[in-house]
């Protein structure tokens, strides 16, 4: 017992004959099948660190069969965390070679998940490790999800296996263990080729959860609920029974209208609303006005400038919905003037709202306001310009300490370059090619928002990298200049009158726009030609 555990200590050394690291982890592996309990316990915890300091993987894949025969085995004789913070460990390391396994592993995490909760609710000491132990298998069970997200097939196996404790665990049964069930929820709305209607009879848990208790956790549910209308828009428009656009509704008017809810409670709340606006397009006009109204209400008294932003997002995405029916649910309110005064966020969400009205027709929107909206948009595609170039420059710095210095040909390399070198738009470009996009992992650990800490710091606006949306594909700069050759073909003299009352530094911004976009649009058709050429080649 005592040497299984001395191996494990000195399992991180530089070995300078590898064959010695061989040989002791070789005397871990046997204490795994040794008589005597305690030693087998032990020798699971020294095999973490072995695994942890493996360089080649080689020493460890020939016996990776008969080490989960080993665990499982252990598994139903001791409920311990480190066994599963063990296993989870193998499975962080192998990956996508853990498919074969992926359903038996979860089938046997399910099962000792059930074991610790029984012996969890049969004994309140409040350090047991039965509790322990179940909080590690729904980590565990996360990991295997996150190693294979990239075979779906495997997430339609697991589901049955994984109803059960989702079903449980999303009610009050289940608040101890809550964010761990909700980041498998979060897998399996997301990675799984469709969302099945076992799947979405949990959405009506997960209402009355934050209806009742659990509006701690709003962030992480918005995960789940994201997944259900952006991955399964058309259930989520057509079902009646239930019908999730009015339960949506019920409990986005109640949090945000609730006057003893603080501002950092709700910020999820307008990001729902988004998501339906974003998704749905065209198809929930009658919800306009109801978000809205319940937005600018919400804008009037709140005072966390994060959430002002969030609010004005909601508009931004009404506008680029549908600008018409916006404008004039605004002007009922007796708004609009006061929300455009408020128009100051670099956000690309709002260029795309702003670009819209462009689009309206001249008795919606006369010609002095249609300069107005047109310097506001050219002012803001400037600054999420810069926004962009900083954060370039950002992840440059990173990745150089990773990468030593790699660059991708797309980067503006100074981050300062004239209005005529707009900067890459990197959301649009390599952020929507790459694996950060795809990966639910920073999705489903990173609920919180970003601005926790400082409230009024620039970085708070930021977009959502977290959550995907359809205006992901959308480049602002291009659809600012295909929005304004609209208006050009519709209405030349209106767009003439624009133009001659431009003042000179506003005629400059719009050219350096206008041949932005060109350069964005041939960027985004090589991207698209990259990407499949690479499809057809694999």
């Amino acid at each position: 017992m005592e040497a299984a555990w001395v191996a494990g200590q000195y399992a991180h050394i530089n070995f300078s004959d590898q064959n010695n690291f061989h040989k002791a982890l070789q005397c871990v592996v046997s204490g795994m099948r040794d008589p005597e309990l305690p030693v087998r316990v032990d020798s699971v915890f020294s095999l973490r660190s072995f695994v942890e300091a493996c360089r080649d993987l080689n020493e460890i894949r020939p016996i990776l069969p008969q080490l989960l025969d080993e665990f499982f085995k252990l598994m139903n004789e001791v409920e311990n965390e480190d066994l599963v913070f063990t296993l989870e460990t193998i499975v962080d390391k192998f990956g996508e070679e853990m498919a074969p396994y992926a359903l038996g592993l979860c089938q046997n995490l399910a099962a000792a998940f059930w074991r610790c909760m029984n012996t969890a609710e049969a004994d309140d000491e409040a350090d047991d490790p039965g509790a322990l132990a179940a909080v590690g298998c729904l980590r565990a069970i996360s990991t295997i999800l996150e190693s294979v997200s990239r075979l779906p097939h495997l997430f339609v196996q697991v589901e049955p296996t994984l109803l059960p404790i989702m079903r449980r665990m999303l009610t009050t049964d289940g608040q101890e263990v809550f964010e761990e069930v909700l980041e498998i929820v979060s897998y399996m709305t997301f990675f799984s080729p469709t969302i099945s209607l076992d799947m979405w009879s949990l959405w009506p848990l997960m209402m009355e959860a934050l209806a009742d208790w659990a509006i701690d956790f709003f962030p992480n549910i918005l995960v789940p609920l994201d997944n259900y209308i952006s991955r399964g828009t058309a259930h989520f428009l057509t079902c009646k029974e239930p019908d999730y656009q009015q339960s949506l509704w019920n409990m986005m008017s109640s949090i945000m209208t609730d006057k003893n809810m603080e501002d950092s409670d709700i910020e999820p709340a307008p990001k729902l609303i988004e998501v339906v606006f974003q998704n749905c397009r065209g198809q929930v006009d009658h919800w306009v006005e109801p978000y809205l109204r319940i937005t600018v209400e919400r804008l009037r008294r709140t005072e966390k400038s994060y959430l002002k932003c969030l609010l004005m997002q909601v508009i931004a995405d009404a506008l680029y919905y549908n600008a018409a029916l916006t404008l004039s649910v605004l002007q009922k309110l007796g708004v609009a003037s006061e929300i455009f005064s408020l128009w100051e966020h670099d956000k690309k969400v709002c260029c795309l709202g702003l670009t819209s009205l462009l689009a309206l027709p001249a008795d919606q929107l006369p010609g002095e306001a249609l300069g107005r909206v047109f310097r506001a948009t050219l002012d803001l595609l400037v600054a999420y310009k810069d926004q962009v170039a900083e954060a370039a420059k950002e992840e440059e710095a990173e990745d150089d300490d990773e990468m030593d210095g790699f660059q991708t040909d797309d980067e503006d390399e100074d981050g300062n370059g004239s209005d005529k070198e707009m900067g890459v738009d990197a959301e649009d470009g390599d952020e929507a090619d790459s694996e950060k996009l795809r990966k639910l992992a920073e999705q489903a650990r990173s609920f919180r928002p970003n601005d926790e800490d400082d409230d009024d710091s620039d970085d708070d606006y930021s977009d959502d990298e977290e959550l995907q949306s359809p205006i992901d594909e959308v480049d602002p700069f291009v659809f600012f200049v295909d929005t304004i050759k609209v208006l050009q073909s519709s209405d030349p003299l209106r767009f003439q009158n624009l133009t001659q009352t431009l003042e000179f530094q506003y005629q400059a911004l719009a050219n350096g726009v206008a041949q932005h976009a060109e350069q964005r649009r041939s960027e985004i058709e090589k991207e698209k030609l990259e990407k499949s050429s690479a499809t057809t080649s694999s």
